[in-house]
């Protein structure tokens, strides 16, 4: 079973990612890690700690030789701001005057929930973990799993549809999406240069009122076959386990699967996707085919061989430059809420990370439905089932 944890708290001294169950033999590209972290740190709208920082993967076990050797794979994120904040955020007693606390908690923030659930006298300790910056965990173990999963033949990448009010009213197709995520500037990973560009005016207007601005991005996992995910029982289903890994990422409110918002106010004739035939092999996990997919590449918890399309809303960044009211912990009286440091605007980071929670749930299915302690076993095994599935 492929299982992943993270540590470390956003000016602590550095991040921690675990992943257990990858087979041993997997190709492992620290350049290709590295640059998922750098696809993370990108985006219009993103804030100064992104000059600071210049997140690289250390991996401290679990690959030998470039390849995995079935151990855990334990991955360091140096935080070079952790020299500033070394005094205020010491491991042993320190000195408590250097305290940098956060005295009032910030609307729509984990800040005041924390606090209260933990007992904390102000919200730095809440802070510090609740970032987002922990999402720097999940992409480098992310990247593992999608390593894994291209072993198999299966690719996912990201691009954003919405920032603010601006939308791409079309669909994108599944080579302009990979050229988004291939560029080495990236702004807000939007396919149509017309619409990035009314994007990007929607982050000025936020940046220029103090304010934040939030969005939707699309997943889209390419080359799966069907068969992953059950509908036998409700906690394994694909839909469900994508929607609750999305989901965990900080300041997504939503999620949906194919064309699930239109779905529920249009009629099954037009929602459903006619399932036909191919008479000739074309290349594809399987003949059975659908000229739309509205499906989201998920039927009843189970892929149906069409691309898997994964949709996240992700709110507003809760720290605005204009603060919000709110009220102090120690006097309970009515003040602005904290500001530290923060982002405009993070939807194609957010798409990036979200890049990472799908690759893990899938690859997790994958090592639970094909098995094999070694890549190559595993290989094996699903090119055995491919052709179970092409043969039907």
């Amino acid at each position: 079973m492929i299982r992943f944890s993270t540590a470390g708290e956003s000016h602590g001294e550095a991040l921690i990612a675990l992943v257990q169950g990858l087979p041993a033999g997997v190709p492992v590209d620290l350049n290709f890690v590295n640059r998922e972290l750098w696809r993370r740190q990108q985006g219009y709208g993103r804030g100064g700690r992104m000059k600071i920082e210049t997140d690289k993967a250390h991996v401290l076990s679990g690959v030998r030789h470039g390849k995995t050797i079935g151990a855990p794979v334990a991955i360091e994120i140096v935080n070079r701001d952790w020299k500033n904040w070394e005094e205020k955020l010491p491991v042993e007693a320190g000195d408590p005057t250097k305290h940098q606390a956060v005295s009032s908690p910030r609307p729509g923030h984990a800040d005041l929930a924390g606090a209260l659930k933990y007992n904390f006298p102000d919200a730095r300790y809440v802070l510090e973990r609740a970032s987002a910056r922990e999402s720097t965990s999940r992409v480098a173990a992310g990247a593992f799993a999608k390593l894994m999963l291209r072993h198999l033949g299966m690719e996912i990448a990201s691009h954003v549809i919405r920032v603010g009010r601006v939308e791409l009213e079309r669909a994108a197709t599944w080579d302009e999406i990979t050229a988004v995520c291939a560029k080495n500037e990236v702004m807000l990973s939007c396919v149509d240069a017309a619409t990035e560009a009314r994007m990007k005016e929607e982050v000025e207007h936020a940046s220029r009122t103090g304010d934040t601005v939030g969005g939707v991005f699309e997943v889209v996992v390419h080359g799966v076959p069907a068969g992953l995910g059950t509908y036998a029982n409700w906690d394994e289903r694909l839909d469900g386990l994508l929607a609750w890994s999305v989901m965990s990422l900080q300041a997504v409110k939503a999620v949906e699967i194919g064309r699930g918002v239109v779905a529920a106010e249009s009629f099954g004739s037009t929602v459903h996707d006619p399932i036909h035939y191919a008479s000739k092999d074309t290349g594809r996990p399987t003949r059975f085919t659908r000229e739309q997919n509205n499906a989201g590449g998920i039927e009843g918890g189970v892929s149906n061989g069409e691309d898997i399309v994964v949709r996240g809303y992700l709110k507003p960044i809760s720290t605005l430059r204009r603060p919000l009211e709110s009220v102090r912990f120690d006097t309970r009286e009515a003040t602005s809420a904290s500001y530290e440091r923060s982002d405009i605007c993070v939807v194609p980071a957010a798409g990036v990370a979200a890049e990472a929670m799908v690759a893990l749930a899938i690859a997790g299915l994958a090592q639970q439905k094909f098995g094999g302690d070694s890549a190559l076993e595993m290989k094996r095994n699903f090119d055995g089932y491919i052709e179970q599935i092409r043969s039907y």
